[in-house]
């Protein structure tokens, strides 16, 4: 007696490397990315008084305490940038990685009820972070282009639109990338290790200060230079000023720096989560 022949319309096997990923079945999730990303929204803003203006609350708030800390009583330059413009442009872009990568950092942890009942692909859990926050992003970046238009009406600052505006999404696109690699990483050693997620929030605030977020990279002394220059985040803030002020120190070989040391850390980071995917139900 013959065994029944079966076609399967679906095969769940293990993922252990970086190019071991199914592009076909990542697409044929889309749907469930866009629920994702209106859970995360739904989830975050419920039961609060402003909800949503909280987009515009957060970095309002920073930027002044930013001008009234750093610009004036420590007298920071902003390398003859308006002091508003200038840190508003770098805790908008700042507080893109920062939340792709805290949020990315405990996926596992955040989602195990969710991986352990059904299956989809692990990686669209991070990647559905990635894009809810660009939401966020896009709401705040029409806040900076608000400012901007302020500044350029009422003032005598200089706006001019060139090739450099063309730059803004490629490095947006970095940030997500260096985010979501990072924390892929993070969020696989959080599943042994616990205890990384408590340092996670508070590395990040610390990483800040090795950014030029509150200073430009021009005004760091020379001693330091080199050191912040190592952080690839370090290059594209500065390439954000570039591209929305028109000043910004982004040379060509720093963008690519950034952009190699980017494209290794998300491969690193896809391989890891991919080899921890398999057993983290058993250890979360």
């Amino acid at each position: 007696m013959k065994e029944n022949q079966q076609d399967w319309n679906l095969v769940i096997k293990s993922r252990t490397g970086f190019f071991d990923i199914n592009y076909k079945e990542l697409w044929e999730y889309r749907d469930l990315v866009l629920l994702l990303v209106r859970r995360d929204f739904v989830s975050f803003y419920k039961q609060t008084i402003f909800g949503p203006l909280w987009f515009f609350i957060q970095p309002i708030f920073t930027t002044v305490i930013f001008v009234f800390i750093f610009g004036n009583l420590a007298g920071i330059s902003t390398d003859g940038l308006p002091q508003p413009l200038f840190y508003m442009t770098g805790v908008v872009a700042w507080n893109y990685f920062a939340e792709c990568l805290n949020k990315t950092s405990t996926v596992f942890k955040d989602n195990a009820n969710i991986f352990g009942k059904v299956y989809f692909p692990r990686l669209i859990m991070p990647f559905s972070i990635v894009v809810s926050n660009l939401a966020r992003l896009a709401v705040q970046f029409l806040l900076l282009v608000v400012l901007i238009a302020y500044y350029v009406i009422f003032t005598d600052f200089q706006f001019t639109v060139g090739w450099n505006v063309l730059l803004f999404p490629v490095l947006v696109i970095l940030m997500a990338l260096l985010g979501l690699g990072a924390g892929m990483i993070i969020s696989a050693m959080t599943t042994k290790y616990r205890d990384l997620a408590f340092l996670v929030t508070f590395g990040v605030q610390l990483l800040m200060y090795a950014t030029p977020v509150i200073y430009p990279l021009s005004a760091a002394p020379s001693k330091y230079k080199d050191i912040i220059s190592i952080n690839p985040m370090s290059h594209i803030i500065e390439g954000v000023r570039l591209s929305l002020l028109g000043q910004g120190d982004l040379t060509p070989v720093s963008f690519a720096y950034s952009a190699v040391t980017i494209l290794i850390i998300l491969a690193v980071g896809i391989s890891v989560f991919n080899r921890v995917e398999k057993k983290f139900v058993d250890t979360i």
